[in-house]
């Protein structure tokens, strides 16, 4: 076994100390679990993040996740898994094999247990495990006596597609019911085979008692929390801690160009289609860009093209359209989580004009530092758009509150301090092994 009490209660306490008193002392060691070890998407740009805050306080972090000619450099890549891809599998053998891998991966399994038995860490912190690594990891760690918590970033453990959406509607037969709906709704693409192998993932990891494992679940919404304690998990072991974002790197903006931004992947499920449709009529009046690409990225270009598209942006060039944008427009149809293109949006001193959905209504005051609109309805969101952008006072107010409600409830400080207290309580043992519950049953449906 691994980790005495005693070092478990000393470690504890380093993480109440400053950075100052926990240089020079034994080494707290925290491996992070993730299958991109790049900048992929909002999962990975928040595990980086706590990453970096985790080293600055002089703690050793190890690295775990997919190898891929992307990643960051890193000290244990020898030890990461290979290349995973369903897509990628050509021919019924390799496809059911990449199947099977997805499911449940016994080299992930492998490999992290010889990590931990080389490295010896003191808790294990799972982001983006899904699918490449998979949750069977979770089980790994947990026989070797390491604490393991898992962050939420989406809705997997509730529902196997992840996003809550059935045919592009918001849909919670899972999360009220049994996963077979994966199964009977064909929720993957309506494929028959991709639908069975995602329930075939819920049911092994079930079966694994994998969620039930973990000794907490952080929820970065309490969207979130709700969804998953509402059947799966007990409220005692999920967490609320807020996305953060670096108040001390992003000026407030004094900046106003004139134009309204929409930032993110052009798909269904983002919304951008009704953007571009409400946008449509009130051209004239309004300007609006589009940056990103996806798979409607032809479709919406032919079909609306009074907007302007700026296409992929990264690095200085997105932060300089968000920073002479005049409002940044997030009118996603499903049910977000804690977007960082809202927290960062509002660090620039932004008003954000945001579907009423999912986590968005906690990060949004709806008349304080942006305007909110039933998802999908284009009237309220054209007439949301024709009210801001006539208004430079209202969007000057509405983006000062904005940049004063991140730096007093999303900032990176306030994130980093409250993961610090939650890495203490599991340390000190807050949820108690017996109290794990049992793995969850799995029944057929019943018609």
């Amino acid at each position: 076994m691994h980790a005495a009490e005693p070092r478990r209660r000393q470690l504890a306490r380093f993480f109440l100390l400053t950075h100052r008193d926990i240089k020079g002392r034994q080494a707290v060691k925290i491996l992070i679990a993730n299958k991109f070890f790049f900048r992929n998407g909002g999962s990975e740009a928040v595990m980086l993040d706590e990453r970096h805050f985790l080293q600055s306080l002089g703690v050793e972090v190890i690295d775990f996740a997919m190898r891929d000619a992307r990643n960051l450099p890193s000290a244990y890549s020898e030890d990461f898994v290979d290349n995973q891809s369903y897509e990628a599998a050509r021919g019924a053998r390799d496809k059911l094999t990449a199947a099977l891998k997805l499911v449940h991966s016994p080299e992930a399994v492998r490999r992290l247990g010889r990590l931990i038995d080389r490295t010896q860490p003191d808790l294990v912190h799972c982001h983006n495990i899904y699918h490449q690594l998979t949750p069977s990891i979770i089980g790994a760690a947990k026989r070797r006596g390491i604490p393991v918590v898992l962050t939420l970033h989406d809705y997997k453990p509730v529902c196997p597609v992840y996003t809550r959406l059935q045919g592009g509607e918001v849909c919670s037969a899972c999360v009220e019911g049994s996963p077979w709906n994966v199964l009977r709704n064909r929720c993957a693409d309506g494929s028959l085979g991709k639908s069975a192998l995602l329930l075939a993932e819920a049911w092994t990891q079930r079966l694994l008692g994998s969620y039930e494992k973990l000794d907490k679940l952080i929820a970065p919404s309490a969207f979130m929390r709700d969804s998953v304690t509402q059947r799966r998990f007990s409220g005692a072991r999920v967490e609320v801690i807020y996305n953060g974002v670096d108040c001390d790197a992003i000026a407030q903006s004094e900046q106003d160009d004139g134009y309204a931004l929409y930032l993110g992947r052009l798909s269904s499920e983002k919304g951008v289609e009704t953007l571009l449709s409400a946008h449509d009529r009130i051209a004239d009046s309004v300007e609006l860009r589009i940056a990103g690409t996806g798979p409607l990225e032809k479709a919406l270009h032919g079909a609306y093209p009074k907007a302007k598209y700026l296409g992929y942006l990264a690095g200085a060039a997105l932060e300089d359209s968000i920073r002479r944008a005049s409002v940044i427009v997030v009118p996603s149809e499903w049910l977000e989580n804690c977007p960082m293109s809202i927290l960062e949006a509002m660090a620039f001193g932004k008003p954000v004009i945001a579907s009423e959905i999912g986590g968005i209504p906690e990060l949004v005051a709806n008349g304080e530092t942006g305007l909110l609109f039933p998802a999908k309805d284009e009237a309220a969101l054209r007439e949301h758009l024709l009210t801001l952008m006539r208004n430079p006072d209202l969007r000057s107010r509405y983006g000062a509150a904005a940049r004063r409600r991140t730096e007093a409830r999303f900032s990176l400080k306030q994130h980093n301090q409250a993961l610090l207290k939650l890495y203490r309580d599991v340390l000190e043992g807050a949820v108690p092994a017996s109290q794990t519950p049992s793995p969850t049953h799995i029944s057929a449906p019943q018609e």
